[in-house]
């Protein structure tokens, strides 16, 4: 016989379990509250500088891997003309329907199996051919160069102007908070019947300039960012760390050592260069058309007698083969006359677009040079205006602790300051700006960083 729980157990059970439902929401609630959290993982940072910027965006770039397709290709259909003064082996068969003698459309005797062996030994206007297409290959690898040195310019350029927006927010935050200062100073000043009301407006115009600059440089500082990884290929999480550089002196050289290295640097003189030879190569091979031109070749063929090959001569062989030269030696020719007109043309107008390009590169080269040099005067008015604004913010300082002047005085000298800075920043990026376009001109790029 089982016990039954008395009323008062039943009661005592029954508020237990109302207790326990109560309680276990907020322990698990606590237990997940204690449990620890998964921390998210910062962005990693790189510090780069400015040399191992321009080595990843080399490695990286498409226009370079581009540019080595486009070089390859050249040298690929150069090498289709050269392959017939190698030795050329063909095979093959046919069938068909002979009524008559047994020749081919070709006038060879049909085989079953036939082997040729063709190569070119003497063929002056096909050799020049060869010659062009080479020189036009070697061409594309001066192309080469000149997509290295793109890289180059576009990667240094993002580089620095990434490090001057970077200092530029820097001086503009430092700006912002001269500006609070002194609108709250003006502010005052206003409510005690000390200013007008215009002077709060000015102020405010004041703040309202710095935090529109502010807002542009971020933006600008956000595409700098997104390019500088595109070219150096780090992921989109990456933070890049750059330091503000000077680009090497190698373009503080005189204008007409740079015109100098010029005529032996520049890409496009290069190309312009190595057309005339392309087009000095074609005319020598067009001008040798008139010589006579010798190929090997040799045939064996495998013959069967279903073409009645026996009703035509008197014995019948199976096995076919003949080896020799074949020369042929120009009596007239209207085609070659022709191509050599077409190639002295050529090469007169190679000519005279290599004349231009000297010309171009050398005022080029001068005026580019004239132009560093303004931003050189440029910068050091800049650097100058600056060292002026940080003197008159030291004699304001001290006016200050005398007690000679207000704050606001000292925070509008410090205003002028980071104008000066800014402007000085500025000045130094035209110059680096004009610096990269001299050293590309003069084909000095690679021989900068090496």
């Amino acid at each position: 016989m089982k016990n039954k729980p008395s009323p008062g157990a039943k009661s005592i059970l029954l508020r237990f379990g109302v207790h326990v439902a109560l309680l276990l929401p907020l322990t698990i609630s606590v237990q997940a509250q204690d449990a620890p959290q998964p921390q998210a993982t910062a962005p990693s940072a790189v510090s780069l500088t400015l040399k191992r910027a321009i080595e990843l965006a080399l490695q990286n770039s498409s226009d370079i891997q581009v540019a080595k397709l486009q070089a390859s290709l050249a040298n690929r259909s150069a090498m289709i003309t050269k392959s017939q003064f190698l030795p050329n082996l063909y095979a093959g068969s046919g069938a068909g329907y002979t009524l008559g003698i047994p020749e081919t459309p070709g006038g060879r005797a049909p085989a079953l199996f036939n082997v040729t062996y063709t190569e070119q030994v003497f063929n002056e206007p096909l050799r020049g051919q060869g010659k062009e297409l080479q020189e036009q290959a070697k061409s594309q690898k001066i192309l080469l160069e000149d997509a290295r040195n793109g890289v180059i310019v576009r990667t240094a350029s993002t580089y620095l102007e990434l490090a001057m927006v970077r200092h530029s927010l820097e001086l503009l935050r430092k700006e912002q908070d001269s500006a609070d200062k002194i609108l709250a100073v003006t502010q005052q000043r206003e409510k005690e019947n000390f200013e007008l009301p215009v002077a709060v407006t000015k102020d405010q115009l004041t703040k309202a300039r710095v935090v529109q600059r502010i807002l542009q440089l971020e933006g600008r500082q956000d595409e700098l960012e997104v390019v500088l990884r595109g070219q150096t290929g780090l992921p989109e999480s990456t933070l890049i760390e750059v330091t503000p550089e000077d680009l090497p002196g190698i373009a503080e050289q005189e204008g007409a050592n740079l015109v100098a290295l010029a005529m032996q640097g520049n890409v496009a003189l290069k190309v312009a260069q190595s057309d005339v030879r392309a087009r000095e190569f074609r005319l020598t091979g067009e001008k040798r058309g008139y010589y006579p031109t010798l190929e090997l070749v040799s045939v064996y063929s495998l013959l069967g007698r279903f073409n009645n090959y026996d009703q035509f001569f008197k014995t019948f062989e199976r096995n076919n083969f003949n080896a020799g030269i074949q020369v042929q030696v120009p009596i007239f020719s209207a085609q070659t006359k022709a191509n050599i007109a077409l190639a002295q043309v050529n090469l007169e107008v190679a000519k005279a677009a290599l004349a231009n390009k000297k010309t171009e590169i050398s005022a080029a080269v001068r005026v580019k040079t004239r132009r560093l040099r303004e931003r050189d005067a440029a910068k050091e008015v800049a650097r100058l205006e600056l060292q002026l604004a940080q003197q008159d913010v030291s004699v304001f300082q001290s006016q200050f602790a005398e007690g000679r002047i207000n704050v606001r005085e000292v925070e509008k000298a410090r205003l002028e300051e980071n104008n000066r800075w800014l402007a000085y920043l500025d000045a130094n990026f035209q110059r680096q700006q004009a610096q990269l376009d001299l050293l590309q001109t003069a084909g000095q790029l690679d021989k900068v960083w090496q």
